[in-house]
């Protein structure tokens, strides 16, 4: 009789869940979606949709307009891509990832007296990846010219009005900002006054970064009218940022202002494209990009819950968060001492981590009772056949993987019940923005492009913002061997879009931004769709959970400003009481927000009816328009 009691009330909580409104409306589309961070950038994917363009084209536009409006990165930054290629009917991924210029060093950063590379400033910076990114993609699968494709962006950089977002922003960060000559003569647009940043509404205009850009337009024409072809001519616009008199200017700047940038980085650096890493989580085919990006956990927690059953335990219940809490920090763990560069010795044992039975290993070490603030990195390598070689290493630093003795962190090092500080939590949050495109030919474009956010350094008179995720390198190979700093290596970054197949056929797009809960909140977006049955935009709005038990990748001088928070977790406001008492008497330290979701933006493919549903998060700006 419980049980069936139970059953009925499971039933009606599922009802619920798909009956609850949401703050926005679904988008609805059967020709094409686009879908991004800004609405003004969404729109400009749009007009590319407009022109006749596919999900590339528009995927391009919507790119480079978010760049332009600095949404959180800028033109100097990085672009990561997942692609569905209808042709093919495969998933690529495209790593236009910066690297470390020459000099870029353990010995030279502890020479400065750094723990990690800097947070902000010329030293901070990869070389930049997205204008190459884009070129690339746009050369290989999109339809347009790079100059209607950028028409949208240089419109922007003639002047657009800005949003509270992003002037306060440049507000916020002016004491900084004044540090770099050529940032301050672009931020800062009233010198003197109480507010020197740009006021919401007001025309932001950036005639560098659109003389930068016309400059590319100009190179692409050029060919043209040498009978080159559009991918040849497109590229040549690409060789004048890396190799030309943008390259020129930009490394000028760059150096001048204390930055190890040089011309052989910029000539040296190229996009690549590559196969995507895949597990199947019960039918669906789920894709992440390769583990220098941090994509890899959400594979690694979806294998380990798949040997539990979710629906039953109930959507947010004590039992479910606990053991996505669980999940994650196993998986995060993993994250820390084993993603890197894969370009780069010594190799990542990527294929034991994405082990079922592994899993099924890491899985049996949940403690249904307790969160286990002690869970450390496994031991994957003998599910590739192999011995472990850093075992030695993990003995120092009190690891001993999958044993009684377990520790993620040396016990000095642990934080106790020390307060999460505002500090930490815009490190663990530190965004960046999201791309989602789709169009009726079957063109899928799902991108998570970063870098070059403000406070922003710009590299000379370019206009462009250099990137700032050196930081995501460490210095020790004690915290992660795969991870350190080196000429022309990439650093392990948080950003990750994804893709999900089914029975052959793109499922899901989606991408979030949010530094280290970017793959906490796609986890849970993804499983409220298929365990509880959400549609895309209840998906997006719902309530989801934090962890703190991991590595911070962004911000910090010191490891104390890095270092796991065990059992912290966020909840949304709304978390019932009995919730909350569940989850203290487990060993959590509980905070609380009013929006949890983080800014998801998402396409779901309705083959029964032969539509697009789009999802926008309520979080933050993003926008999207579909037709």
């Amino acid at each position: 009789m419980f049980r069936y009691l139970f059953f009925i009330l499971l039933l009606l909580a599922v009802g619920r869940l798909n009956a609850q409104q949401t703050q926005k409306p679904v988008l609805h589309g059967k020709n094409w979606m686009a879908i991004t961070g800004k609405p003004l950038a969404a729109t400009a994917g749009a007009i590319t949709f407009q022109k006749g363009g596919n999900a590339v084209d528009a995927a391009c536009a919507m790119l480079a307009a978010t760049c332009t409006m600095w949404d959180v990165l800028s033109w100097g930054g990085e672009t990561q891509v997942l692609l569905y290629n209808p042709k093919t009917k495969k998933v690529i991924g495209i790593n236009a990832m910066g690297v470390a210029p020459s000099g870029a060093t353990p010995e030279f950063f502890k020479s400065k007296g750094y723990y990690f590379p800097p947070e902000f400033g010329p030293l901070a910076a990869t070389t930049p990846g997205t204008p190459g990114g884009l070129c690339y993609m746009l050369a290989e699968y999109g339809t347009l010219s790079l100059k209607e494709v950028l028409a949208p962006a240089m419109q922007l950089a003639a002047g657009y009005p800005i949003e509270a977002q992003t002037a306060n922003s440049m507000e916020r960060g002016k004491k900084r900002i004044k540090e770099w000559p050529y940032s301050k003569k672009i931020f800062l647009t009233h010198p003197g006054e109480t507010r020197e940043a740009p006021e919401a509404g007001e025309i932001f205009v950036q005639k560098d970064l659109l003389q930068t850009l016309g400059k590319m337009v100009e190179a692409e024409q050029a060919a043209l009218k040498k009978k080159k072809s559009r991918k040849e001519a497109i590229m040549a616009a690409y060789d004048r940022f890396y190799k030309g008199d943008i390259a020129r200017e930009f490394v000028r700047g760059c150096q001048e202002q204390g930055g190890l940038i040089t011309l052989q980085d910029l000539a040296r650096w190229k996009p690549l494209e590559e196969e995507p890493l895949t597990v199947n989580y019960k039918g669906i085919d789920v894709y992440k990009l390769q583990q220098w990006t941090q994509g890899p956990v959400l594979l690694q927690a979806l294998n380990i819950l798949e040997n539990t059953d979710l629906k039953a335990m109930g959507y947010n219940s004590s039992r479910y968060i606990h053991t996505l809490y669980q999940a994650m920090s196993l998986s995060f763990a993993d994250r820390d001492f084993y993603y890197g560069d894969p370009y780069f010795p010594p190799a990542e044992p990527i294929r034991g981590l994405l082990s079922k039975e592994y899993a099924k290993q890491r899985a049996a070490l949940i403690n249904p009772e307790r969160n286990d603030p002690l869970i450390g990195p496994g031991d994957p390598y003998p599910f590739e056949g192999k011995t472990n070689p850093w075992l030695e290493l993990l003995k120092q630093r009190g690891f001993i993987p999958d044993s009684s003795k377990r520790n993620f962190m040396p016990a000095h090092d642990n934080q106790g019940t020390a307060a999460v500080d505002p500090e930490y939590m815009d490190r663990l949050w530190r965004g960046t923005t999201s791309v989602e495109a789709a169009d009726k030919e079957g063109w899928v474009v799902s991108i998570t492009p970063s870098g070059g956010w403000l406070p922003a350094c710009i590299a000379g008179t370019t206009g462009v913002g250099m990137s700032q995720r050196m930081q995501s390198f460490v210095l020790d190979s004690a915290l992660n061997p795969f991870n350190v700093v080196a000429p022309g290596k990439r650093p392990r970054v948080t950003l990750t879009p994804t893709m999900a197949l089914k029975d052959g056929r793109p499922y899901l797009s989606f991408a979030v931004q949010g530094g280290d809960t970017q793959d906490q909140n796609l986890l849970q977006f993804f499983l409220n769709m298929t365990e509880f049955g959400m549609n895309v935009q209840q998906a997006t709005e719902a309530a989801n959970i934090n962890t703190n038990q991991l590595w911070l990748s962004l911000g910090g001088a010191k490891a104390d400003d890095r270092k796991p928070k065990p059992g912290y977790i966020l909840l949304q406001d709304g978390t019932p009481e009995k919730v909350r008492n569940e989850l203290k008497q487990m060993g959590y330290t509980l905070s609380f927000d009013d929006r949890t979701s983080g800014p998801i933006n998402a396409i779901y493919f309705d083959w029964k009816h032969g539509s697009f549903w789009g999802g926008s998060s309520n979080h933050g700006e993003d926008y999207g328009i579909g037709w």
